[in-house]
Parts: structure tokens; C-alpha cells; sequence
């Protein structure tokens, strides 16, 4: 088949799995064409795979670049050109309604839509932009989500009665499993400390500051503990003067983004997600495909892979008592340690690549068949 991935060239969420499943899909003879505004955060030279550029063009009349005008035309060009079979939108604001717009321009092109969370946990409950996502949606010929709770997010918010497939986000479990011996250890940490890492964009949804006053209040561990936060955005700054008023500026990594996680995941003792809200969680699995255990806020669609008391600790959104007794509870005790990084493993290995890219090739076909392909 011939895919247009539409997406954003973000570090984390929509833009990585996009990206990931481009590749993946290269990988397995389809051709694959990336379209974004700029380069995507993990895309590389592969065969198979093609990246077309959006130009956001400047014109004094306008205030602020067309986005979905230039994503539009584009998206013209790309199907014209390549004659593609396939337009899989990820992130529906405005990408769907550039896919829709285009599909009236140049025809005989297939939409496919998923959903990854903030289009629709936050913009699908604003009242004025609410209506233009889900005629988005009801003009996609098929449309998908990360999890089951994004699913019902779906339901509940944008009140969509077109099918919604699950399909959960994936690892590559060879890529993506630890390493014996971690050069980023020794960088990092002391032999006799331990590691608590968080990975984010920074915004304030992923709450680190939670994060920070948890591990404040660690106690006697707190001594043989480090916190690695890798990850850039806006929150950084606070989040740096944060660490300075509770004194553990001393024990607080700041390692901005990093592009190769797999030598930084597997010198953590511990991973910590704990966002207001999250759709799915990428980076907790990425993390327990390491073998790293994951203490986490309960929300969204991070019950689905982490299990409470077997793959890592599950919290209360906001319970900071909570969170550092958790992370306590795990690093004080050895095997409970051991036992929940192999779980993490064996769990992780449920939404690896062989497993969950078939479901999307799958998924492209079913959505041909509905439409008389």
C-alpha cells in the first residue's frame, strides 16, 4: 500500500508513533510517505520511506501562518504525485479537516484517523471546536484510538457514533530492552545510588511538580537517590527554580531531550508518570520494555499497562504522600524490585511491533472493505 502518515514532528506522543509506525510499515514493503511541518523527531534515512515538508509560509495580510491550508495543499501534492492509497491522519486538530479538504480536491484517497488524547480529552469538551473535530471524525472512513479509556473519551465528549477500533500504541521489544551494562549509568549516579526517571515535554499536565515534592520527602532514600528528568518544554524553568526552593537542586538531573532513551532507561532503578491525564502512556511502556518498574497516576489509559502491584504502583492523580511512598516502597525492597522490572518485561512484550502493526494493516483493509474497495 501507499500511506501518507500525517502528523506533527513532536519528541513524544502522536508524532512518535506516527513516525514509529511509518517505519515499521516501510520495514514490510509498504510506501510510506511522512508529511509534517518539519522533520519528525525519530525519522532516519530507510528505504521505503519518504518525508514531504509543509511550508509554513509568511504573508503580510495574515497574522499567523495558514496551517491547515498548507497542510491541505500539501497533502494535494503528495496524493497527485505518489497516488496514494491511504491518508492516516494522527492528532485530528486540524490535521482530519486538512485530510478531508484534500481528499475534495484531489479524490480517490481513504482516510484513516487516530485519536491520541489532548484532541480530544481537551479539545473535544471546548464547546466551539468540539463540532468541527467530529465532523472530522464522521468524514474519516475509519477511525481508531490509543486505549480503551481514549475510546470512551470519544464517546463521552465528541458524542461520535461512527466505530472506534483500539489499537494501543507499540514498542519495539528488541530495540527497546536493557542494556547489562548502561554508559549512562556511571554519568548519572554513584554505584550505591538509585535512579528515578521521568521523560515528558514539560507541560504542565505531566504535574512534575508533584514529582519534585514527592522525592523531597523520600527520606532516608532520598539520599541514595537521584531524579533524572530528561525532556525540554515549558515548564522547564519552574520546574528548575522549583527544584532550588526545596533544596534538592543538588540531586535533580536536568538532561534536556534526548533522541537515544534505551542507554538512559536502562540505568533507571525506577520510572514516574504522574500526569493529570494520559491517553496512553508511551514512555511508562518504553520504560517496563527496559525492565524498569513505573509508578504512575491512575488516569486515562495508563491502567491498561500498568499493573497495580505486579508491573509498578498506581496513585491518585495529585496524591504527592502517596506517590513518595510508592516510589519508596519499591526502592526499599530488592525483590519486589526484581520481580516487578521482569513482569514489566513480560507486559511490555504485549504491545510490541509483531503484535500491534498487523492490527494497523488489518485495520487499512477493513476500512477498504467498508468503503467498496
Amino acid at each position: 500500500m501507499k500511506i501518507g502518515q500525517l502528523c506533527f514532528p513532536t519528541p513524544g506522543g502522536s508524532g512518535v508513533v506516527a513516525t514509529e509506525l511509518g517505519k515499521e510499515l516501510a520495514r514490510k514493503g509498504h510506501e510510506i510517505h511522512i508529511i509534517s511541518y518539519d522533520l519528525p523527531f525519530r525519522l532516519g534515512a530507510q528505504e521505503n520511506i519518504y518525508y514531504h515538508k509543509v511550508n509554513l509560509r509568511q504573508y503580510p495580510l495574515f497574522p499567523h501562518p495558514f496551517l491547515t491550508v498548507e497542510i491541505t495543499a500539501k497533502i494535494v501534492e503528495v496524493i497527485k504525485t505518489y497516488s496514494l492509497d491511504i491518508i492516516h491522519v494522527h492528532y485530528a486538530l486540524p490535521n482530519v479537516l486538512s485530510a478531508v479538504l484534500a481528499r475534495e480536491i484531489a479524490g480517490d484517497v481513504r482516510i484513516v484517523t487516530t485519536v491520541h488524547g489532548t484532541d480530544v480529552t481537551v479539545w473535544g469538551k471546548d464547546p466551539s471546536i468540539k463540532p468541527v473535530i467530529r465532523y472530522g471524525l464522521e468524514q474519516s472512513d475509519a477511525v481508531s484510538a490509543v486505549s480503551r479509556s481514549l475510546k470512551s473519551d470519544v464517546r463521552a465528549n465528541l458524542e461520535l457514533e461512527n466505530p472506534v477500533q483500539v489499537i494501543y500504541n507499540f514498542v519495539d521489544t528488541h530495540f527497546y530492552q536493557r542494556l547489562p551494562q548502561s554508559p549512562a549509568r556511571k554519568s548519572l549516579a554513584r554505584d550505591d545510588e538509585k535512579i528515578i526517571l521521568h521523560i515528558s515535554n514539560f507541560r504542565p499536565v505531566k504535574r512534575i511538580d508533584d514529582l519534585l515534592l514527592a522525592f523531597s520527602r523520600l527520606g532516608k532514600t532520598f539520599k541514595k537517590a537521584v531524579l533524572v528528568l530528561a525532556g525540554d518544554g515549558e515548564e522547564r524553568g519552574n520546574i528548575e527554580e522549583m527544584a532550588v526552593r526545596l533544596g534538592i537542586k543538588s540531586r535533580v538531573v536536568f538532561l534536556g531531550t534526548q533522541v537515544d532513551l534505551v542507554p538512559l532507561l536502562s540505568a533507571a532503578d525506577l520510572f514516574l508518570l504522574p500526569s493529570e491525564k494520559e491517553s496512553f502512556g508511551l514512555a511508562a511502556l518504553e520504560a517496563m520494555a527496559c525492565s524498569v518498574p513505573v509508578v504512575a497516576t491512575e488516569t486515562g489509559g495508563i491502567p491498561e499497562i500498568v499493573e497495580h502491584g505486579k508491573t509498578g504502583l498506581l496513585v491518585p492523580v495529585g496524591d504527592v504522600n502517596a506517590l513518595a511512598g510508592a516510589m519508596q516502597s519499591i526502592l526499599d525492597n530488592p525483590e519486589l524490585h526484581h520481580q516487578m522490572g521482569l513482569l514489566s518485561r513480560k507486559k511490555a512484550e504485549n504491545f510490541s511491533v509483531e503484535r500491534i502493526i498487523p492490527q494497523y494493516e488489518e485495520f487499512y483493509q477493513s476500512g477498504f472493505v467498508h468503503v467498496g474497495f
